[in-house]
């Protein structure tokens, strides 16, 4: 299934595929140390994580596993980070997460909020799943902010790719509400 938000937009950002001419943009947010401290990798080295992250991207794409859209904005066509709908394994349970990123210079202007939510709608429009989740590190407050802002809520905690992280989940509320209809 293509979970791809390609061409979709929301009121300041653009979503569309990335490519390999963004690497060097994309390796900014690996420079920084901001972007990565929350995460565990035994991989320092900032072009070879965004390497890594390419290639991860790129294979994700080619297998319809989701994958990050790259968020440009509308008025300057600067990339601003990366948001989308994910395929991952989460205790054994296959799930569709909402991932993002944000460059640096573009963080708490609220355009992490923005694209996850826009994500949230396309997923529930496109009957997706019920319900999605956002795997966010413990340490992360400002992707946990992201999450409760888009209506998430703390689900459990637990080790996903040798990371404490916690699970944040939202549901469908049409599907919620026609389920409960269903049962009285």
């Amino acid at each position: 299934m293509n979970y791809l938000l390609e061409n979709e937009q929301s009121v300041r950002l653009l979503f569309r595929r990335l490519e390999e001419s963004d690497f060097d943009t994309w390796l900014e947010f690996y420079k920084d140390p901001s972007s990565t401290y929350q995460w565990f990798s035994e991989i320092t080295d900032a072009a070879t994580n965004c390497r890594m992250w390419f290639d991860k991207t790129f294979y994700r794409y080619a297998n319809n596993l989701g994958g990050m859209n790259v968020l440009t904005d509308k008025a300057t066509n600067a990339l601003v980070g990366m948001c989308g709908l994910l395929m991952q394994t989460v205790d054994g349970t296959e799930e569709l997460e909402i991932g993002y990123s944000i460059m640096p210079a573009f963080r708490n202007k609220g355009y992490a909020t923005e694209a996850a939510v826009k994500c949230k709608e396309f997923a529930f429009e496109n009957k997706f799943r019920d319900s999605l989740i956002s795997i966010i590190a413990v340490k992360n407050l400002e992707s946990q902010r992201v999450a409760l802002k888009n209506n998430m809520q703390l689900e459990k905690t637990t080790i996903y790719s040798y990371n404490l992280v916690h699970i944040f989940r939202v549901c469908n509320k049409e599907v919620k509400s026609k389920k409960a209809l269903n049962t009285t």
